[in-house]
């Protein structure tokens, strides 16, 4: 069955989500992919996946994401963030990481979990 699956990354991670994608990119070709901007944009044009761009992160991504999550449209989220870089937009992060808790979706935020969440599937 195909999951809505939604890709974030913090700047130092958007090389590891690009590569975790090219990885799994024949798995990840079989479900709906979407995105906050840049990191959507860079996985689309070094993997080749359709990955529907949201808003960047710092401009309200994160909020359309959760929006989504509240509406009953994503299933998954992988979001590789960085746990050694201070984020301006924190509290939109957080706001997410709260909402995904609600919905009970499935939320990877490292390369180890995503594994297990893909391989889940």
């Amino acid at each position: 069955m195909s999951k809505r699956i939604a890709l974030i990354a913090h700047d130092n991670m958007k090389p590891t989500i690009i590569e975790w994608c090219q990885t799994n990119k024949e798995l990840l070709s079989h479900h709906f992919l979407c995105g906050t901007g840049t990191t959507a944009g860079l996985i689309n044009k070094n993997t080749g996946l359709p990955v529907k761009a949201y808003l960047s992160g710092p401009l309200g991504g994160d909020q359309q994401i959760g929006s989504l999550v509240a509406g009953g449209e994503i299933d998954i989220i992988i979001f590789f963030s960085d746990p050694l870089t201070a984020m301006p937009h924190d509290p939109d992060v957080k706001a997410l990481l709260r909402i995904a808790q609600v919905y009970d979706i499935p939320m990877a935020i490292n390369k180890a979990t995503a594994d297990c969440v893909l391989d889940s599937l």
